[in-house]
């Protein structure tokens, strides 16, 4: 074999020399060509090693070219992508053989590219392409780092196993790493990069980063020179992400980032904007690196210029709307102090998408090529005249509808939520809707909806509109147990909130289940040893398929047995059975707009008690009736994200209402008490009563106090002097319950700073009864305090929670010390939310409460002024697989029913419900 021309590239000592061949760039400076022609047989008059001027090499025709070394690539793949072919005629050294080089170069495969001569035989030439490959990466490790971080990193710099290991990707692994700490303030990271051969296969390597993060670098003061018009703290308040040291900030810290800390020397200036100093500007700044305290400090020198004042403003070019109503919704008055800040949101608010500017007038009513300018045309001492030039362009109209990246949820399901349909005029508005309505579905990620402009064709006056969404869990399951009533309580549930039923017949469509058409099927498993609950449910939230209309139906099965909680003994013999069933339907409104759904459902409960006397009733034996019609109106316009809204409000009023059968039935309930079949009789064999005197079998009995001490006698048919049966009474009363509930729940949400949301909220709810003598009814009623996760009611009540107290901790009792529910309740609440991340995958948010709220018995107890007070802080966690999980702790500020001082900290564990 002849050596006719070798391609190498010179051994780089980057990390360790295994990436020898990056681009082409590099391949052009670091390529050496060593040329050198060997000549056998009838080239023997050629001087070996005679050096042949590139461009007079000897013309060939190639006969073959093989790949030679170990290569785990196809051969005949190797030579097509060098570009030369068989019988293709070939200068050596020439253009030729050097193209193919810079060919396989380019591909970034490859450490060592050579060609050999194999023979000559006249004037074909048989070629040796020797290649050397890359190392493939066989393990990454990291050093430095914490351990739930690293797959993270890997995953950021797609180190995975048989990634081709280069100088390209060495570099931007490490550019990467430390970038990413010095944005979160560890400005000295340094990283080092090392790879060995791997010892079963020499041609992979193992990867080791070495993270040196060093200390944290904050920033130790920010210095301001030459300002005299806003003091110092005005100044730095303005820079939003770049602040001095301070133990008492919490939200942001002291860390320095290159790219913000840029963004917050214009705030700087917008700062002295927004107080009419127009010419402010920054004349220089400077970051100095203290390397003994490890801290950076900031000096920025102003001009502040002079303080400015609005002029005449005129409107040009504006045809569509008069001069009086854009002057209303710029609403800025000549003479008012200048602020460029808030000309420029009036006009067109970036930070409010649906904020009410100029701007968003026009394109909210087709105008989507209209563009809006303020121009200063003239500056009179201190007094700057303005022109509002608009030009507004033809009516645009949605062409195209698309939505893309759906690969679980069927079209049908997005497209009925769309506002932006084909033909009907652009508006921003809408679109923006859209974007909300898709993330309420809850089957994507709020934050990852992106509406991609298509085809903007201003001639036209169209626009096409393409939906790019990002598919996330929605099914959830719900697995808990715990110990609770005296012995071990378990829970099951399982939600598919985007179901499928009219494909439950397909087999195909199982993947494990029916998915994609936006129904809500839920199934929910509980028990111990004296109780199970089992409840079904389903909702199709476009009933029919063409208008939205919410139809649910749901039923559910209870069984209690008596349990004696000190001796955890069970008599199945005495039970409490309920059997509840209910259908609704809402329907979306469209006044007073459509943001309104009225719903309306019908709910039927069976208490079934079985010689059962435990206190809760005071009847152990009989039935109790529970047929109801419920009606509420609600309006929500929160958003984005349904897990964390930053916007909007959500409000609600609804009343449960039972048919008023005191009306009709006939029956005076305040006599009950004085008719015979109500009174207490003695039911055993004959005997003698605490007086001595006989007592049969029938004769009615009442209590006396003998010898000071109660026992029943007998006062035989004389029924008008005997006691009445309560229990008897209350099974008539109670027979079919009669009541009304009111509830009224309002929330509200506001972006105060940042990302950093505050949630208010009030709630009110009241129990009532037709007839008074009939009475309040024992069911229904409310329940505060804690959590306000009851694991099971028997009776209908309704948990409230109030963190800071023990659960139900705040509920009305009687004189006996039990609790009876309360018939009227308020609760008001405050809460800061911040995000912590809102991936797909998981958002987390923090939280800090302020929460007060009482119970009472009746009306006329009511004092809405007399609350229970608490604080606290939270955090939120929700996985798509398991729902909303949380934890908080609160503390209370007023004693709990039967304390005498503060209640103090109780811990609340949040399963499947927010607050």
């Amino acid at each position: 074999m002849r050596l006719l021309l070798v391609i190498k590239k010179e051994n780089v000592d980057l990390e360790k020399p295994v990436n020898k061949l990056n681009n082409i760039l590099v391949l052009q400076k670091r390529i050496q060509i060593v040329f050198t022609l060997l000549i056998l047989g009838s080239f023997s008059q050629i001087k070996a090693q005679e050096r042949v001027p590139f461009d007079q090499g000897k013309k060939y025709i190639l006969a073959k070219v093989s790949v030679v070394g170990k290569i785990s690539f196809n051969e005949q793949t190797v030579v097509t992508f060098s570009g030369l072919q068989k019988g293709q005629e070939i200068a050596v050294p020439g253009e030729e053989i050097s193209g193919a080089i810079k060919k396989l170069g380019k591909l970034g495969l490859f450490d060592e590219i050579s060609f050999y001569v194999n023979k000559i035989d006249n004037d074909s030439i048989y070629l040796d392409l020797n290649i050397v490959e890359l190392p493939k990466l066989n393990e990454v490790k990291f050093v430095g780092v914490k351990k739930n971080k690293i797959e993270g990193l890997i995953k950021d710099n797609n180190l995975t196993k048989n990634k081709i290991v280069n100088e390209n990707l060495i570099t931007t692994t490490k550019n990467y790493i430390e970038n990413k700490y010095k944005k979160e303030g560890f400005y000295n990271t340094k990283v080092t990069i090392t790879n060995t051969p791997d010892t079963l296969n020499g041609h992979r390597v193992n990867m080791l980063v070495r993270i040196d993060k060093g200390d944290k670098v904050k920033i130790s003061n920010i210095d301001f020179i030459g300002n005299k018009q806003l003091t110092g703290n005005q100044l730095r308040s303005a820079m939003k992400d770049t602040k001095q040291k301070n133990v008492l900030r919490i939200l942001k810290s002291s860390k320095f980032i290159p790219e913000k800390y840029k963004t917050d020397l214009e705030k700087v200036v917008a700062a002295y904007k927004e107080k009419g100093y127009r010419d402010a500007r920054i004349i220089y700044d400077s970051v100095t690196y203290n390397k003994n305290k490890n801290m950076l400090g900031i000096k920025i020198k102003v001009e502040e210029g002079n303080k400015y004042y609005f002029g005449n403003i005129k409107f040009l070019g504006n045809t569509v709307y008069s001069d009086q109503l854009l002057n209303r919704y710029l609403g800025i008055k000549k003479g008012e102090t200048y602020n460029g800040v808030l000309l420029e949101k009036r006009i067109a608010d970036k930070t409010k998408p649906d904020a009410e500017d100029i701007t968003n007038l026009y394109q909210n009513n087709g105008y989507l090529f209209s563009n809006i300018n303020a121009v200063e045309v003239k500056t009179v001492n201190d007094t700057i005249d303005f022109e509002i030039r608009v030009t507004e362009g033809p009516i645009a109209y949605f062409n195209k509808i698309s939505v893309v990246g759906n690969d679980k949820t069927n079209d049908h399901v997005i497209y009925r939520e769309l506002r932006t349909k084909p033909g009907e005029k652009y508006s921003k508005e809408q679109l923006v809707r859209t974007i909300r309505e898709i993330g309420q579905l809850g089957f994507f990620d709020p934050e990852a909806i992106d509406p991609k402009f298509k085809n903007v064709d201003a001639a036209a006056g169209t626009v096409d509109i393409e939906y790019h969404v990002v598919e996330k869990g929605s099914s959830q399951v719900e697995l808990q147990g715990g110990y609770g009533g005296g012995g071990f309580i378990g829970t099951l549930g399982l939600s598919f909130n985007n179901f499928s039923a009219r494909n439950l017949f397909n087999k195909e469509s199982y993947k494990p289940l029916p998915m994609g058409d936006g129904q809500k099927v839920a199934l929910r498993l509980q028990g111990s040893t004296y109780f199970q609950t089992y409840s079904v449910s389903f909702s199709e939230p476009w009933f029919g398929g063409k208008k939205p209309v919410q139809f649910s139906s749901s039923i559910s099965y209870s069984k209690q047995f008596l349990n004696n909680f000190a001796t955890r003994n069970v008599d199945k013999s005495k039970s409490f059975n309920i059997l509840t069933l209910q259908v609704g339907l809402a329907k979306r409104l469209t006044v007073p707009d459509d943001y309104f759904v009225l719903s309306q459902s019908v709910s039927y409960q069976h208490y079934d008690l079985n010689n059962y006397n435990t206190g809760l009733f005071t009847f152990g034996n009989g039935a109790s009736r529970n047929l109801a019609y419920t009606i509420g109106l609600s309006r929500s316009n929160k958003g984005l994200n349904p897990i964390f809204p930053t916007y909007g409000s959500d409000f609600s009023i609804s009343a449960k209402v039972t048919p008023p059968y005191s009306l009709f039935n006939g029956i005076d309930y305040g006599d009950l008490k004085n008719q015979k079949e109500y009174k207490t009789q003695y039911t055993g064999s004959p005997t003698s009563g605490a007086d001595g005197r006989p007592m049969n079998t029938g004769d009615y009995t009442k209590t006396e106090t003998i010898n000071g001490q109660p026992g029943v006698v007998s006062v035989g048919s004389d029924y008008a002097s005997a006691d009445t049966d309560q229990g008897k009474v209350d099974q008539k009363r109670y027979n079919w319950l009669e009541y009304y509930k009111i509830k009224f729940k309002g929330e509200w949400y506001t972006k105060l700073y940042g990302k950093l949301v505050m949630r208010t909220l009030t709630e009110f709810g009241f129990l009532g009864a037709y007839n008074q003598q009939r009475g309040v009814v024992p069911f229904e009623r409310f329940y505060l305090g804690g959590d306000g996760m009851a694991n099971y009611s028997m009776d209908g009540r309704e948990t409230v929670q109030l963190r800071g107290y023990e659960n139900n901790s705040l509920t009305p009792v009687n004189a006996n010390g039990d609790q009876i529910g309360a018939t009227i309740y308020n609760k008001f609440s405050m809460e800061l939310r911040y995000p912590i991340t809102l991936k797909a995958s998981a958002s987390i948010y923090a939280l800090a409460f302020l929460e007060a709220g009482s119970s009472y018995p009746t009306f006329k107890a009511y004092n809405p002024f007399d609350l229970n007070r608490s604080a606290g802080v939270g955090l939120r966690v929700f996985m798509p697989a398991f729902g909303l999980l949380g934890i908080d702790w609160g503390y209370g500020f007023d004693p709990q029913p039967g304390e005498t001082k503060a209640h103090g900290k109780e811990i609340h564990f949040i399963i499947g419900q927010q607050f």
